[in-house]
């Protein structure tokens, strides 16, 4: 698996570069310091994944996931797992606002845990999504009667629920289930409900809703 590595800080950048150059399996093809590089990098080597801080120049607030969504925009076969020093559940739910396929949300710590972290490239390489589980808490905390309520979903309302967490969009899932995109419109918004995220805006209740039927199921996430 080749995978390129973006971080602006000299130090962390290098030591995460030697650790992934000695990790079976991966081949770490390039480690860069900005979002444009990455881009650079990702066009050049049509890498499997993206490894990359959230965090980096010019404002140090969300570069990574800017990054991030251009480059599975324009490059759809490369996966990309953004890493964050803390739970910071507004940059989560931005990152997989168009959907979690070929995503992932680490902290840093994970770095560290050598297999998780080539668990999580994987992942988002097939595109599945690698969230870490304290993310996953961290957003579910906010509506705590989130869990339980999936066990009141119908069969179908969950058939609906699991194509939205493969990332796809009310007209692929309709395609999918062989159902008019306004009866899944009609589904999701029963969902919604059942969650308690009717009055949450269209982008968070989708990516709290995913979390939810991932974390239930115990789908595809870091950790």
């Amino acid at each position: 698996m080749r995978v390129v590595f973006a971080d602006d800080n000299y130090l962390v950048r290098e030591g995460v570069a030697g650790l992934l150059a000695e990790t079976e399996g991966l081949e770490l093809v390039e480690a860069v310091a900005d979002p444009d590089a990455l881009h650079r990098a990702v066009a050049l080597h049509r890498t499997d994944a993206v490894l990359t801080d959230i965090r980096m120049p010019p404002t140090f607030t969300t570069e990574g996931i800017d990054a991030a969504k251009r480059i599975r925009a324009d490059f759809p076969d490369t996966g990309v797992v953004v890493l964050s020093q803390y739970v910071e559940a507004e940059y989560a739910v931005e990152l997989l606002s168009d959907g979690v396929a070929g995503l992932g949300y680490l902290l840093k710590e994970r770095v560290s845990e050598v297999d998780e972290l080539v668990r999580a490239l994987e992942e988002v390489a097939r595109g599945g999504s690698a969230l870490d589980p304290q993310v996953v808490e961290g957003l579910l905390a906010r509506k705590s009667a989130t869990g339980p309520a999936l066990r009141g979903l119908t069969e179908r309302e969950l058939d609906v629920l699991r194509e939205l967490a493969t990332g796809r969009s009310n007209a692929a899932t309709a395609k999918a289930l062989y159902l008019s995109e306004r009866a899944v419109e009609k589904h999701i918004g029963s969902v919604f409900q059942k969650l308690g995220l009717a009055n949450e805006s269209d982008v968070n209740r989708r990516v709290m809703a995913v979390l939810a039927y991932l974390d239930a199921t115990g789908g595809p996430r870091g950790g």
